[in-house]
Formats: structure tokens, sequence, C-alpha cells
């Protein structure tokens, strides 16, 4: 689970950054949204190999952020 948590705060921080910069219409918001996607991804298949609900439900919400991400980024 180690390892969990910590890609869940490291996602968690990213989207911050992510969406930050957005709110101030910076021109880096693009390329952080990928990373931000690329991050999202690792943590969804990380939290998806646990069978606790909650692992389940944030491998769930990361693989939207990422989506998202990958949206906000083209």
């Amino acid at each position: 689970m180690k390892r969990c948590i910590q890609l869940d705060m490291e996602c968690a921080t990213l989207c911050y950054a992510a969406a930050r910069l957005m709110s101030i219409g910076s021109e880096q918001a693009g390329a952080l949204c990928r990373l931000c996607a690329e991050m999202c991804e690792r943590c969804s298949e990380e939290c998806g190999k646990h069978a606790h609900e909650h692992c389940k439900e944030c491998s769930e919400a990361c693989k939207t952020c990422a989506e998202h991400c990958r949206k906000m980024a083209a």
C-alpha cells in the first residue's frame, strides 16, 4: 500500500498544480496536463491492484481524471 499512497499524493499534487496553471491561463498548463494524465494512469493502475473499495473508487477517479487531463492538454 505504500506505493499506492505515494502515487495518490503525487497525483493529487500534480492535479492541483495543473488546475492552478489553467486558472491563471498559463501557457504551461497543457504540458502539465499531459504529465498529470500519465500520473493519473499510473495511480489508477496501482490502486486497481488492491481489493479495498476505496482503492477501486480511487482507480476509477484517476482513470476519469486522466481522460480529462488529455482533453485539456490537446
